[in-house]
C-alpha cells in the first residue's frame, strides 16, 4: 500500500483574553479549508489549533472578572474559542492549550536548554511595552499619535516599562535567518511580507528579544529563576512542536518524527514578525528544521475599519450563522477575502453575497436541474449521447475548473478558488437556458438529447460539489446526497446513468435583503441603547425562613377560566392540585383571556383563608409579578399538580 504524503498544518494560537470576532475565526475557517482540500486529495494532514493562555493580559482579564487567570481561561476557551471553531465545522486534529502540562514541561526544558548552551542571558529591559500585543519596543521603533506613544503593529497605547529579564541573542542568528530566507523565497508568502520582514526588521538589525517577565506571576516559571515567568512568545511559538510531542530531553515521539517540518503556518499579517523571524531563530537555535512556509493572510475590514469592541464594529461568527447557516459564512469569508489585500465585511455584503451565489446561482441550478430529471426521467440519472451546441464548452470549463482549482487551493488563493467553482456553476444555469430541456421534453425524438443536456447538468453538478466539498462540507454532502451518489472523482461523466435521485431540499432560501437588514439593525439599536437606571423598590419588613416556609405554595393546572360577571378584572380559575379542585379569583383579566390560561400550570397559595370577591368564593392565590408599568405576568410552572414549592 502506498504510503500518503504527509501534511502538517497549522492556525496561529488563538489569545484567551476573549471571544472571537468574524476577523478571528476567518482564519480557522481559511486553514480547514486547505485541510480538507489535502485530505481529499490523498494527504496524510495533521491540522492543529489551540490557545495561548498566558500573559499579562490575561492575568488582569482574570483579576478584572474575578477569576483566578486559569479559570478564565478555562472559560474562554472553551464557551467561546473552541466552540465557535467547533461551530463553524473546523477539522482539526488536535487543540493545544498553553496550559497543558506537557506543554509547559517542554517549553521549560527548551529555555533551559537556551540558556544552557548560552542563547539566553540575564539583563534588564527598558523600553516600551504594548500590553494588548505582548510586545516589547524600543524607542526607534515607537511611533507617536496625538502627543501619545502608539505600538507600530497595532496603533494602540504602549507604556514605558523597566525591569529585570532574560534575553535571547537573536543578533547571534541574524545572518543565517536573512540568508535562509533569501533561498528559500517560498518560506514567507505573500512575497510582499517577506519583503516587509527584510526590510523593516532583519537589514536594520535584530534587537535581542526579552524572553521572560518578572512584573507578573501568570506563565511558565523559568525553572532556574522562580522569580520569572517565560515570556508569551517563546511560550506560545513553541506549541508548533510541543503539540507533535517534542521536549529537548529526549521525549520526541512519532508525531514529531512523522510531521516535522510543518508544511504551512496560516497566520494573521500582524504576527509575521513573530514567526518568521523569532520562531525561525528558536528552531535554529534548537537544531531543528523550519516550516516550509509561513503564510500571513491579511485582515477583515468593516468597511474601512479594523474591527475593535472600542469602534462598535464586531461580528461574530456564532450571530452570523445563527441567521444564515455555517455554510454561508464560510462561503463568505473565503469568497471575500483576498489574497493578498484585506477584505471588507459588513452585513449588506453578507446578505447580497448570500442570495447572488448561493440562492440565485448554486440553489437554483441544483434545484432546477434535480426537478427536471424527477418531471422527464423519473428522478433517474439519464445516458449521455454525443455532444451538440454548448455540450463541448460546459465539459472543458468543468475540467478546467477542477485542474485550476487544484492550482487555487494550493497556492492559498482560496477566494480566487471560490471564484472560479461558482464561475462554472454560472455557466451551468446558462447551459440550462441554451439547450432548453422544457422545449426538447415536448417532442419525442429530442428525448435522447434531452437525456445529453440533463445528464451533462447533474454530472457538472457532482463535479462541482466534489470540488466545493472544502469549502462547504455540509452543503457538498448535501447535494451529493440529492443526487443520490456518493462518486468523488475529479473527472467528468463518472456519474453512473440509472441512479435514483434522493429527495429534493432547498439548499439556500433567498432572504429578502431589505428586511433582515431593518431586523438587524434594531436588534443592535436594542442591544446598545442605555439602560435606564432602575430605582430602588420599597420592600417589605424582612422575614424568617419559618415565616416563609409557613407560606404553601403548589403546583396547580388551570382546567377552566371564565370572567367573574359585572368586572372588568377579575377571572374565575378551575384549579386542579392533583389531591383537590379549587376555585380562585385573580384580577389579571386586562392581561389573559381565559384561553390563554386553560391547560397552564402556575403556582397556588393554598394556605390562604377563604375570601369572597363579586359574590364568589376564591380559596387561594396565584402568583404573578407586576412591571414598572403596572402589567401583570402570571408565574407559570413546572412539575405534576400538588408538587409543594420551596
Amino acid at each position: 500500500m502506498e504510503k500518503k504524503p504527509k501534511y502538517y498544518i497549522t492556525t496561529a494560537i488563538a489569545y484567551a483574553s476573549a471571544k472571537p470576532h468574524i476577523g478571528n475565526t476567518y482564519e480557522i475557517i481559511f486553514t480547514d479549508a486547505i485541510a480538507r482540500f489535502k485530505r481529499q486529495r490523498g494527504y496524510d494532514v495533521f491540522f492543529l489549533t489551540g490557545t495561548d493562555e498566558h500573559g499579562q493580559k490575561i492575568e488582569n482579564k482574570a483579576h478584572e472578572a474575578g477569576l483566578s487567570p486559569k479559570e478564565y481561561v478555562d472559560r474562554i476557551t472553551n464557551e467561546e474559542i473552541r466552540r465557535i471553531w467547533d461551530l463553524v465545522g473546523a477539522s482539526y486534529d488536535k487543540f493545544i492549550r498553553t496550559t497543558d502540562d506537557y506543554h509547559k514541561k517542554a517549553v521549560a526544558a527548551i529555555f533551559k536548554k537556551f540558556y544552557d548552551q548560552g542563547d539566553i542571558y540575564k539583563g534588564k529591559y527598558v523600553g516600551w511595552y504594548c500590553e494588548p500585543d505582548e510586545a516589547f519596543y524600543t524607542d526607534s521603533q515607537i511611533e507617536e499619535k496625538d502627543g501619545v506613544k502608539v505600538c507600530p503593529d497595532c496603533g494602540r497605547p504602549v507604556i514605558r516599562t523597566q525591569e529585570e529579564a532574560y534575553f535571547f541573542r537573536m543578533s547571534a542568528y541574524a545572518d543565517r535567518l536573512l540568508k535562509y530566507i533569501e533561498e528559500h523565497p517560498e518560506f514567507i508568502e505573500p512575497e510582499s511580507r517577506r519583503k516587509e520582514m527584510i526590510n523593516n526588521f532583519l537589514l536594520p538589525g535584530l534587537q535581542d528579544l526579552c524572553v521572560s517577565r518578572s512584573s507578573f506571576k501568570w506563565g511558565i516559571p523559568v525553572p532556574f529563576d522562580e522569580d520569572h515567568v517565560i515570556y508569551v512568545w517563546l511560550d506560545a511559538l513553541s506549541n508548533y512542536i510541543t503539540a507533535l510531542g517534542y521536549n529537548p530531553e529526549g521525549c520526541e515521539g512519532d508525531l514529531f518524527e512523522k510531521y516535522w517540518p510543518a508544511d504551512a503556518h496560516i497566520i494573521g499579517k500582524d504576527i509575521m514578525r513573530f514567526h518568521t523571524i523569532y520562531w525561525p531563530i528558536f528552531l535554529m537555535a534548537l537544531g531543528l528544521p523550519l516550516p516550509k512556509k509561513v503564510f500571513g493572510h491579511p485582515w477583515f475590514l468593516f468597511g474601512s475599519d479594523k474591527m475593535s469592541k472600542s469602534r462598535g464594529n464586531i461580528l461574530y461568527a456564532d450571530d452570523l450563522v445563527a441567521k444564515l447557516g455555517v455554510d454561508a459564512v464560510r462561503h463568505f469569508s473565503l469568497a471575500e477575502m483576498p489574497y493578498n489585500a484585506d477584505g471588507n465585511i459588513t452585513w449588506e455584503a453578507i446578505l447580497s453575497r448570500y442570495n447572488t451565489d448561493l440562492a440565485n446561482t448554486l440553489g437554483n441550478l441544483v434545484s432546477r436541474t434535480h426537478a427536471m430529471t424527477k418531471r422527464y426521467f423519473d428522478g433517474k440519472v439519464p445516458s449521455p449521447a454525443g455532444d451538440e451546441g454548448p455540450d463541448a464548452d460546459l465539459k472543458a470549463l468543468a475540467s478546467h475548473t477542477a485542474a485550476e482549482f487544484d492550482r487555487l487551493m494550493d497556492t492559498f488563493h482560496t477566494a480566487d478558488a471560490v471564484n472560479t467553482l461558482f464561475t462554472l456553476f454560472k455557466r451551468a444555469n446558462k447551459y440550462i437556458d441554451e439547450t432548453t430541456p422544457w422545449i426538447l421534453a415536448k417532442d419525442e425524438s429530442s428525448r435522447t438529447r434531452l437525456g445529453t443536456v440533463i445528464y451533462n447538468l447533474l454530472e457538472t453538478i457532482r463535479l462541482g460539489a466534489v470540488l466545493l466539498y472544502p469549502l462547504m462540507p455540509g452543503t457538498s454532502a448535501e447535494i451529493l446526497r440529492q443526487l443520490g451518489t456518493d462518486e468523488q472523482s475529479f473527472e467528468f461523466g463518472t456519474l453512473q446513468p440509472g441512479t435514483k435521485l434522493g429527495d429534493a431540499k432547498i439548499l439556500f432560501e433567498r432572504i429578502d435583503e431589505e428586511k433582515m437588514l431593518a431586523e438587524i439593525m434594531a436588534e443592535y439599536e436594542a442591544a446598545h441603547q442605555e439602560k435606564p437606571a432602575v430605582p430602588e423598590p420599597e420592600h417589605e419588613p424582612e422575614i424568617t425562613i419559618e415565616q416563609f416556609m409557613a407560606t404553601e405554595l403548589r403546583v396547580a393546572t388551570v382546567t377552566d377560566c371564565e370572567p367573574v360577571p359585572k368586572t372588568k378584572k377579575l377571572l374565575k380559575l378551575t384549579l386542579d392540585l392533583g389531591y383537590e379542585t379549587r376555585t380562585v379569583v385573580s384580577g389579571i383579566a386586562e392581561y389573559y383571556k381565559p384561553d390563554d390560561l386553560i391547560g397552564k400550570k402556575v403556582v397556588c397559595v393554598v394556605n390562604l383563608k377563604p375570601a369572597v370577591l363579586r359574590g364568589v368564593e376564591s380559596h387561594g392565590m396565584i402568583l404573578a409579578s407586576t412591571s414598572s408599568n403596572g402589567k401583570i405576568s402570571v408565574i407559570f410552572a413546572d412539575g405534576n399538580p400538588g408538587d409543594r414549592i420551596s
